[in-house]
């Protein structure tokens, strides 16, 4: 039976069993930077590896310094390893110089396998005089008309630098001797990046060069005596919930225009770092230092360009040549689904379940766009957090509101970086007559949730639908997710006490079978696994198995630790961030952590409890991140078809044997390839798509029978174990209001 309260908190843990989560970041990033470094990589594959590098730092100095700087000044400190706010910066800048060193090497030998292929780069001193004459001449005609130069004076303050902008920065003599500083924009819009060499091949040089070498042409009255190109990095780490004391009681519109203009804030918020480029004097950099109010050890030296951005387009000049990419593979049509067949039907039949990027997204869409024409369904009900930029999904919402169905859409404005796609989205879907809601005051809502409610022959169905990942048509191709389609009723009535609570501004305090963050997801967790604690103190096989991008949440970690040290086996894949340390003696020897980093980004979040008949298996929007399990709203979903089940057993235990791309944890914290044939999951599954290799193999006459009649036997829901103490009160909440999306990197 299992217990309603989490065991007593064991003894305190040894801060050897703990890594700072910035530092843990850092380690995930350099494992994407190894990508761009594997020869078993095609080499345009392995330039897209070192953008992702980049574009990953950026964010990661945007969100995670900026916070870390707001720590030196509160005195916070780290929770886990007791860092302070200023240890961690430090460390994070020494990590990142170190990263830095090995991209340059890594880019350049990148740059010259470029040029051996037909696409190069070159640097405007290395070319002939002809050549330099010619640009020359492309660059008066073509390129300072539309400059705009500034010399820093006394009345010509400092001006402001945009957030990853590039810039030149000039040392100037007066005639008088006199010293000035001068800055010309280079990233400006209308400028082209990439200018094309005349003559053989592709051979190119970058707009910011030329402008570098050619700023005497700029500053005709002075003598430019050094230059630099710069890319400044700002701090985006605002909270729309500091915007104002009574966001809950604003209007729908006002809601929206103080989003917008809390993200025209962030463009303007303090500089973390800075990037150069060439030489960079004394004078210049403390004269940056000063104006930009950054300390020295903030900016970084750069031997290749600053931004990495034109490598796509260097890439997509050899698409002819299909060796230098990964092989095509496109996303195949689930064996389990049938075309000609209603999906509601099907669902009815029995539960569906969707591998993303390796089955088709369309019979989630299908399923949409039916409920839509149906005139048996009611409503739809459905949370978007990321949606893609020509979105499908929005359209079949939109479609289902002018067909008279009741849409209700929440969208949650505060999806980082996607706001201002959400709130177009927002104003599409309301114009189209769907109610829009946002996220809990103070709560993000992260859940992947659908609920289509119908009246069929005078009584009330659900089809549910509970997924891993974002309802994005552009990134279920890039991302592994799973998407669980049931028509279990039981399912159907949690996911509707969800949507209630979150139309009355409210949390969910109490749910059967679902897990829902923030109130009853932790404690049902934490429930499960004291489970096995008791049962390998009782000297029976325990087992915890769990797929995550993150992993940060102390309580759990700490939970995780006791479970090791009472016997459980825990197997733990986490992609990103796992500041929990496996494999130290008496601590953690029970557990063992894998990170996969391949040519997919790992998304779909798994929880498995328990050994035999005993065994839960559910699927979530939610990693064991603070974040998830306490400041947002999260869904968990079990998982009860035995053979969806044993599917997803099977690719768990397939990517913990993954020696081509995964990586183990050792017990320093830092991570190794693992050994053998070089097995690569990713690869396995596609294989298995296009095989059709996870066809179920019950008979058609048993699937027609109604799910509850085939599905295995439910387990009993985990205890509530919701102590008072650890209850969140609840919160409340404008209606009508909205969003949208598009992103490749993900940022969950």
């Amino acid at each position: 039976m299992m217990k309603d309260q989490p065991s007593a908190a064991p003894a305190p843990v040894a801060s050897s069993c703990y890594v700072n989560r910035e530092l843990s970041w850092l380690q995930f990033n350099q494992r994407v930077l190894e990508e761009a470094e594997d020869p078993a990589n095609p080499l345009c594959e392995r330039l897209n590896f070192a953008a992702i590098f980049q574009s990953n730092l950026d964010e990661f100095y945007m969100v995670r310094v900026g916070a870390l700087m707001d720590m030196v000044q509160t005195g916070a400190v780290d929770d886990k390893t007791g860092m302070t706010g200023a240890e961690q910066t430090a460390a994070v800048l020494t990590k990142t110089r170190a990263l830095l060193s090995d991209r340059d090497r890594i880019c350049k030998n990148l740059l010259r396998e470029l040029a051996v292929q037909g696409a190069e780069l070159c640097r405007f001193g290395n070319l002939q005089d002809k050549t330099q004459s010619f640009l020359e001449k492309y660059f008066t005609s073509n390129v300072l008309p539309l400059l705009s130069p500034q010399i820093i004076g006394r009345k010509q303050p400092f001006p402001f630098l945009k957030n990853k902008e590039i810039y030149a920065v000039a040392i100037l003599k007066t005639k008088s001797g006199g010293e000035r500083m001068g800055i010309v924009p280079c990233g400006e819009g209308v400028l082209r990046r990439l200018i094309p060499i005349p003559g053989e091949g592709q051979r190119f040089v970058l707009v910011e060069e030329l402008i570098a070498n050619f700023l005497p042409k700029l500053f005709v009255h002075y003598k430019v005596e050094d230059t630099v190109l710069i890319r400044l990095v700002r701090s985006a780490d605002i909270h729309l919930d500091d915007a104002s004391p009574e966001m809950d009681d604003i209007a729908a519109d006002e809601y929206r225009k103080t989003m917008e203009k809390m993200i025209r804030r962030r463009k303007r918020l303090q500089p973390v770092k800075l990037d150069y480029q060439g030489k960079l004097t004394d004078t210049v950099r403390d004269s940056l230092c000063r104006c930009l109010g950054l300390s020295k050890k903030h900016l970084f030296a750069s031997e290749i360009p600053l931004d990495l951005s034109f490598l796509g387009a260097l890439r997509d000049m050899l698409r002819d040549k299909t060796e230098l990419f990964y092989p095509r593979r496109v996303p195949q049509n689930s064996p389990n689904v049938d075309p000609l067949i209603s999906m509601t039907e099907q669902i009815r039949r029995r539960d569906v379940m969707l591998t993303y990027p390796y089955e088709s997204v369309r019979p989630l869409l299908r399923l949409l766009q039916e409920a839509g024409q149906d005139p048996e369904v009611v409503s739809i009900k459905m949370t978007l957090y990321r949606v893609a930029h020509n979105s499908k999904i929005v359209e079949a919402l939109v479609d289902a509101a002018e067909n008279g169905k009741e849409v209700v859409a929440l969208v949650e404005l505060r999806a980082r970086f996607d706001e201002e796609n959400n709130i177009g989205w927002s104003r599409v879907l309301e114009r189209a007559g769907c109610r829009v809601i946002y996220g809990l005051d103070g709560l993000k809502v992260h859940s992947k949730l659908l609920l289509i409610t119908r009246m069929h022959n005078d009584q009330v169905e659900y089809t549910t639908q509970i997924g891993t990942g974002n309802y994005n048509e552009d990134t279920v191709r890039l991302y592994t997710d799973y998407a669980l389609m049931t028509a279990n009723p039981e399912i159907g009535a949690d996911a509707a006490q969800v949507f209630n609570a979150l139309s009355m501004g409210e949390v969910l305090e109490e749910s059967r079978h679902l897990m829902v963050a923030p109130a009853c997801l932790r404690p049902k967790l934490l429930a499960l696994m004291d489970r096995e604690i008791e049962q390998a103190k009782a000297g029976n096989p325990a087992y915890l198995g769990f797929k995550l991008n993150g992993l940060t949440d102390k309580v759990v970690i700490d939970k995780l630790i006791e479970a090791s040290q009472a016997g459980v086996k825990i197997d733990l894949v986490i992609r990103g961030i796992c500041c929990l340390v496996s494999g130290i003696p008496g601590m953690t020897d029970n557990i063992r952590v894998v990170s996969i980093v391949g040519r997919y980004l790992e998304h779909a979040r798994i929880y498995i409890f328990g050994e035999g008949e005993r065994r839960q298996v559910y699927i979530s929007s939610a990693d064991f991140m603070t974040r998830n399990t306490t400041r947002r709203v999260e869904v968990a979903a079990p998982v009860y078809d035995s053979d969806l089940r044993a599917h997803l057993e099977q690719m768990f235990r397939d990517q913990l044997r993954d020696t081509a791309k995964g990586r183990i944890q050792r017990s320093d914290g830092e991570y190794i390839r693992g050994s053998g044939e070089g097995f690569n999951a990713q690869e396995h599954f596609c294989n298995q798509a296009y095989a059709g290799a996870w066809g179920l193999s019950r008979p058609q006459e048993a699937a027609r029978v109604p799910a509850s009649k085939t599905t295995a036997k439910r387990p009993e829901p985990a205890a509530k174990a919701v102590p008072s103490a650890q209850k969140r009160p609840t919160v409340k909440i404008q209606t009508r209001r909205s969003g949208l999306l598009g992103r490749i990197l993900g940022r969950e």
